[in-house]
């Protein structure tokens, strides 16, 4: 068995965790950002940013992320509008900024927010405690998503896993992703208008070449000062305010699913999910659990297994 070991950065683990997030395991080692099991390779990502590959397959695996840190840092040298490219001052800019949430969530929707941020409006956002997301726990955003939604030009975008399990065959969820992005874009340039922002940054979830690509066959496709950077809630409040109407709409389609069901519906993907899933096969197979479930991912064999035990 083959064991390799490649360093990457904190940003291509992150892009690392959403490929395999189909394979992830229920536990990682201690240190490990994320564990997962791809076919015969086992991948385990630790916050060092080394990353180990095991498996007869192993090399082959971690090549492709080798090659793809190597075209990645040719890009960037050439021509890309990643963080460090972002010019200066632009955090007091106007900005059209967009989130999603709920891709790496078993249960619940695939939500994708746009929020437009004009410059004058900044001071009041701070006031509001709009900031990153994940720095704030889920009543502070619920609050702060209440007070947004009262005034904030925004558009939002929900696939709840019914209608998501009948794209899903046909389509990557990164060009799914690329799509409702591209879309959410364009309905918050058409409410501002003639009104234009002095740029567009997209919280990045693939490169730009790979995004544009998704969005090609598109009957509009926004590609005007737009910019992407990972963790863009940190460099803009307009994505920041996204990311939080995001996780609002999340929890509340998680509510609904909830109610539903009849009992708690959680988030994430880890093995308690699987139990929730295994007792909604019982109740009625793969077709109920589709109502609740992206069925795509692993946890759904888990499940499986544990409802015919």
């Amino acid at each position: 068995m083959s064991n390799i070991v490649i360093e990457v950065s904190n940003a291509t683990i992150e892009k690392m965790k959403q490929m395999y997030q189909n394979d992830l395991k229920a536990t990682t080692p201690p240190g490990a950002v994320f564990a997962a099991k791809k076919k015969t390779v086992n991948i385990t990502a630790y916050r060092s940013g080394k990353v180990l590959f095991q498996g007869n397959q192993a090399e082959n695996e971690a090549n492709q992320w080798t090659s793809q840190q190597k075209k990645g840092a040719a890009s960037t040298a050439k021509k890309s509008k990643s963080v460090s490219s972002l010019p200066s001052g632009f955090a007091s800019w106007s900005v059209l900024g967009s989130d999603e949430v709920g891709t790496g969530s078993y249960f619940g929707p695939l939500t994708v927010v746009a929020a437009y941020v004009a410059k004058e409006q900044i001071p009041l956002l701070k006031e509001l405690g709009v900031k990153d997301s994940k720095d704030l726990k889920d009543p502070q955003i619920i609050a702060i998503a209440k007070d947004l939604l009262t005034f904030l030009p925004h558009s939002l975008l929900n696939v709840m896993p019914e209608k998501y399990n009948q794209i899903q065959p046909a389509m990557s969820q990164g060009k799914m992703k690329a799509i409702l992005h591209n879309q959410a874009l364009k309905h918050v340039l058409d409410k501002i208008a003639p009104i234009t922002p002095e740029a567009i940054l997209i919280d990045q979830f693939e490169l730009p070449k790979t995004y544009f690509a998704h969005i090609s066959d598109q009957p509009f496709q926004i590609k005007e000062k737009v910019y992407f950077a990972t963790k863009g809630e940190q460099h803009h409040l307009a994505v920041a305010a996204a990311s939080i109407l995001a996780r609002y709409s999340f929890l509340k389609g998680l509510d609904q699913l909830t109610e539903d069901a009849g009992f708690k519906i959680p988030s994430g993907a880890g093995g308690n999910v699987d139990l929730v899933a295994a007792r909604l096969i019982k109740r009625g197979g793969t077709k109920l659990l589709g109502h609740y479930a992206k069925l795509h991912f692993a946890n759904t064999e888990k499940a499986m297994k544990i409802a015919n035990k």
